[in-house]
């Protein structure tokens, strides 16, 4: 998989390495690709009717790259065209194939997650940063961030999505989810999320987003008063 080409041997000449290079060569030391494969295998097509499905490993690594470089389907397709450091990464030789397209990135995402499989990744590979001494505890910085969902009652069902919640932010009213994340403050890699509907006041999810060994919390004027917060509310 991971045959030379003309371009890694241009681009080894180089004098400096990109820093998204340096990560993605990082990621792909640690990550325990076989393991990781098996999660996926006893719920992935095997071939026997249809074309025949593209390797596991390789979707793998191209969902990854969506998740960590915050991509759309459309646009992690193009990003791998045109970065060496993706290309490299997802192991292809452009002279034997392509990238696999956006239409064949979303449903392995949707498979994942129907499986529930994301989540083991994201814990997974939480447990191999710290391993590889990639993250230190002792320090988190704790935020949230509103994900908007559409407010139209012009579906179905005549109503909104009741699982998301208005919340008014400045003089600006918001409808939808609210995403609250733990970062080691060291590493600057998220090592917890948890999603609530938008009106759940930041400092109220705090409390979960902290490690055991963390001595020291970062966070703006909304975390004020996270002493006194021992228990957040059952994520969505």
């Amino acid at each position: 998989m991971k045959q030379e080409s003309f371009s890694d041997i241009e681009y080894s000449c180089r004098k400096k390495k990109t820093r998204r290079e340096e990560f993605l060569e990082i990621m792909d030391d640690i990550i325990p690709w076989d393991e990781w494969v098996s999660l996926i295998v006893p719920h992935y097509p095997t071939g026997k009717r249809g074309r025949p499905p593209i390797e596991i490993e390789t979707m793998l690594r191209m969902y990854l790259l969506q998740c960590w470089f915050n991509l759309s389907d459309e646009g992690v397709e193009d990003a791998i065209y045109d970065s060496y450091a993706m290309r490299r990464f997802m192991g292809i030789n452009f002279l034997e194939q392509d990238v696999p397209d956006a239409t064949t990135l979303l449903h392995f995402r949707h498979l994942l997650e129907e499986k529930g499989i994301g989540k083991l990744f994201f814990d997974a590979i939480n447990r191999c940063l710290e391993q590889a001494g990639r993250m230190m505890r002792g320090g988190t910085i704790v935020d949230a961030t509103l994900i908007s969902a559409p407010s139209s009652t012009k579906n179905a069902e005549k109503k909104r999505d009741p699982e998301m919640h208005s919340v008014k932010k400045g003089n600006q009213w918001h409808f939808g989810m609210k995403c609250h994340t733990g970062v080691d403050a060291g590493s600057g890699f998220v090592h917890t999320v948890e999603a609530t509907t938008a009106n759940v006041h930041d400092v109220t999810v705090a409390a979960g987003l902290l490690r055991e060994a963390d001595g020291v919390v970062y966070g703006d004027s909304a975390y004020l008063g996270i002493k006194k917060r021992e228990k957040e509310p059952e994520p969505l």
